[in-house]
């Protein structure tokens, strides 16, 4: 028979296995997690001219494009995690997948990060423009598409995403983060769709100065290669080059940006928004956009803000015609209202005016990112009502 003392050890030390058990458990838990998450976008917009008609239509992911993921990571001792992040793109109206229909086409990346060596990530990615630049401007930051820069020439509301890509971030050092990444052509000739940028950011009270550059080389040549040629292309050519700095200033309720970014493409040939470019006798031999914008964002309480951001753009066209140089004014104005961390409403409206030089093509006409399709004159004004929800 068992005696009460051993039955008393006994039930210690399952006790005693038990809570290693649990404490194993705990701690293998605490060293690896995976985190759902995702935004809704949806609203109503109005556009008073879409090749000469008004139009009212709903619309999903302006502000925020409307998405869900997964990341995680493992930590491997000594400061070292693996990281991953899955994210997909869709659209809010009928459920159907943005980025060409990709099932990850926002993001897909695998790396590994430490706390003083940085990261390097291998996959489907944001360049250097979007991770640096962007961050300076009121479409990259809290506008979105409707205060993108003419047809997004300069990519800094992510028209595109880079494939194959293999990309370094800093750590923070005292401020001061830079990063750069290359995206493999995969293509027998080397330089066949292959992109490659780097920048750069200081961060300090307050203070937001930044710097990057890319180039990507026949992007959308092939449907493999850095940039493809469904979901993926912004102004096809046989190069482009984007370029630019710009800074912010937080002070109390306010925000102040400024920024400065030029697109170079060679052998333009048509945009992802408005189609074919070209003029209609002749060829054009390269296309050229400055973009300098100005923004403001003021909260003068947690529950609401108001933005407003004003870009001049000077294009130069270059076609065996001649050279011409249409000018592009934006103004957007955004106002939010936040019912919760999750969830808020909002009203965003831009208007933009061409003048300058006629083209002769559709680079002659208004607009506005997002719309349904350009405008039959040189103005054209988009309004939202939107609706996010955050989880």
């Amino acid at each position: 028979m068992t005696s009460e003392r051993d039955k008393r050890t006994q039930w210690l030390c399952k006790a005693a296995l038990c809570a290693i058990s649990a404490s194993t458990s705990a701690s293998v838990l605490a060293q690896s997690t995976v985190t759902l998450y995702g935004v809704l976008d949806e609203g109503i917009n109005y556009t008073n001219n879409v090749g000469g008609h008004s139009q009212v239509a709903m619309a999903s992911g302006f502000p925020h494009g409307s998405r869900w993921g997964l990341k995680g990571s493992e930590d491997l001792g000594g400061g070292t995690k693996a990281i991953f992040q899955l994210e997909n793109g869709f659209d809010v109206d009928n459920g159907r997948a943005f980025q060409g229909g990709a099932l990850f086409g926002r993001q897909a990346y695998v790396g590994l990060t430490g706390q003083r060596w940085g990261s390097v990530t291998l996959g489907r990615q944001y360049d250097s423009v979007v991770d640096y630049l962007a961050q300076t401007t009121a479409g990259g930051t809290w506008g979105g598409y409707m205060f993108a820069h003419p047809y997004d020439n300069d990519n800094l509301i992510n028209t595109f995403r880079v494939n194959n890509t293999v990309k370094y971030t800093s750590p923070d050092l005292g401020g001061v983060k830079f990063g750069g990444m290359y995206g493999f052509s995969d293509d027998t000739r080397f330089s066949n769709n292959r992109v490659f940028s780097a920048g750069g950011q200081y961060a300090k009270n307050g203070l937001t100065l930044a710097a990057a550059y890319l180039q990507a080389d026949n992007p959308s040549a092939t449907s493999y290669g850095a940039i493809n040629n469904g979901g993926d292309q912004n102004l096809p050519g046989s190069r482009l080059r984007i370029w630019g700095a710009g800074g912010t200033y937080e002070t109390g309720k306010f925000q102040f940006g400024v920024s400065y970014a030029r697109t170079e493409v060679t052998d333009p040939r048509s945009s992802a928004y408005v189609g074919d470019i070209t003029p209609p006798s002749g060829t054009l031999g390269a296309l050229r956009f400055d973009n300098i914008e100005a923004n403001i964002k003021y909260q003068p309480a947690r529950q609401y803000w108001f933005g407003a951001m004003y870009a001049y753009t000077r294009a130069t066209f270059d076609a065996t015609s001649g050279k011409t140089h249409p000018v592009y004014h934006s103004v957007g104005l955004m106002a939010d209202y936040i019912f919760s961390k999750r969830t808020d409403i909002y009203v965003q409206t831009v208007y933009q005016h061409v003048g300058g030089d006629k083209t002769g093509s559709v680079l002659d006409a208004a607009y506005v990112v997002g719309a349904a399709g350009v405008a039959s004159g040189q103005n054209q004004v988009m309004f939202r009502l939107g609706l996010r929800h955050f989880f």
